[in-house]
């Protein structure tokens, strides 16, 4: 069992805090937060601490983190804060659900697998990574590092995920396809072949919008 301090003050903390509550072998001792949005001293219950000092209170050499965040910037916040977290010196665990079916996949650290995930066998999953609930995730592909698949996403057979993607509620991917880095797939579209980075696609069959994603998200 882990000692966790969970980053953020948001509703995904506080989901992070409830699963890994019910549904793991850690204890949550703490949340951590940048100062300037800090509101209070405690948040469900427990210690609120200033990320810039978090170190100097909750030892690195005795705790652990997690950083369960949203995909905001396509994924560029949440890499930041995993990023200056591991220079203080922390390892990260990961959550997955014991609802989630696996295979015996390889998964990174500070990864945030929920319910009802289905990861295939031969696939494998980088750092930083989020799957909400509900996923089909394909077989013999790779999800590489900082991307957010949200909910009832299906990744068909070996695909690969480069970094920063972020994929909408009830998107598709076909098999063999290459995802490039930064792809934003709009909710509900359809892509049939391999992407161009940055690119934000809509629709069924998917088409590229004019506007990169990181504009977008």
């Amino acid at each position: 069992m882990a000692k966790v301090i969970i980053f953020g003050v948001m509703d995904t903390a506080e989901l992070a805090h409830f699963y890994l509550t019910h549904d793991s072998e850690h204890e949550v001792v703490a949340f951590t937060v940048s100062r300037e949005y800090m509101n209070g001293t405690e948040f469900q219950g427990l210690p609120l601490v200033a990320f810039e000092e978090i170190e100097t209170l909750f030892s690195p050499k005795e705790y652990k983190f997690f950083a369960p965040m949203t995909g905001r910037n396509m994924n560029r916040n949440r890499e930041r804060i995993y990023l200056e977290a591991k220079a203080k010196g922390y390892e990260f665990i990961s959550y997955i659900s014991s609802k989630a079916t696996l295979f015996g996949n390889q998964i990174g650290e500070n990864c945030f697998i929920l319910e009802d995930n289905t990861i295939q066998p031969f696939t494998t999953i980088g750092n930083n990574v989020v799957l909400w609930s509900g996923n089909h995730i394909g077989h013999h592909g790779q999800i590489k590092d900082h991307v957010f698949f949200t909910s009832h996403v299906v990744m068909s057979g070996h695909c690969v995920i480069e970094p920063y993607c972020f994929f909408g509620v009830n998107s598709t991917i076909r098999d063999y396809l290459h995802v490039a880095t930064g792809t934003l797939l709009a909710m509900a579209a359809a892509i049939y072949k391999d992407t161009e980075e940055w690119g934000m696609y809509l629709g069924n069959p998917a088409k590229k919008l004019p506007k990169p994603s990181y504009e977008a998200y």
